[in-house]
């Protein structure tokens, strides 16, 4: 049976927005972000988490490290209750011809060989453009940008709703 999910961006939409975050100490959640994935939880949808990270290929910090605080993160949100499906990330740097960097919909592609998607009722949220972009080249039309502190053109954006944190989505996801 397919599965509703939710796929969410990482930094500006789970945790506050450091440039190249990999320090488990600079990792701070975003207010709400709990509350958010238990309620996406109780109206029975699964949560992909889809970041890039290009910090990696930049040599700024090593997969390792980026795999040290994805487990850290995890593990903080099973202890609130809430289970993370999958998280996909693109290793490589905005030049790359990889299918995977957003607003490439790589990632969301990948998600779907692997799970049951009904991609008509999932949701993409993030806090840029290109997220938007690679929900929709990725099927995905139910899109929320979160005003985190990046600049966002709402007139042009091809978003459907604009909130100032993922704690309002509730309003809008609430089936």
């Amino acid at each position: 049976m397919p599965i509703k999910t939710i796929f969410l961006d990482r930094d500006g939409v789970i945790n506050k927005e450091v440039n190249y975050l990999f320090k488990i100490s600079e990792f701070e959640f975003i207010d709400g972000i709990f509350e958010a994935l238990i309620n996406f939880q109780k109206l029975n949808y699964q949560i992909i988490i889809i970041t890039n990270q290009s910090g990696i290929a930049r040599k700024y910090y090593k997969e390792k490290d980026y795999q040290i605080l994805t487990k850290w993160m995890l593990g903080q949100f099973q202890e609130q209750g809430i289970k993370i499906l999958d998280i996909f990330h693109c290793p490589h740097d905005p030049n790359s011809s990889c299918d995977c960097r957003k607003p490439k919909p790589g990632m969301i592609e990948k998600a779907k060989d692997i799970y049951d998607i009904d991609i008509k009722n999932s949701w993409m949220i993030g806090d840029k453009e290109v997220d938007i972009s690679a929900a929709n080249a990725g099927g995905i039309e139910n899109t929320i940008l979160v005003r985190s502190g990046h600049l966002i053109d709402e007139r042009n954006s091809k978003a459907n709703f604009f909130l100032d944190s993922i704690k309002q989505a509730k309003e809008i996801i609430n089936q």
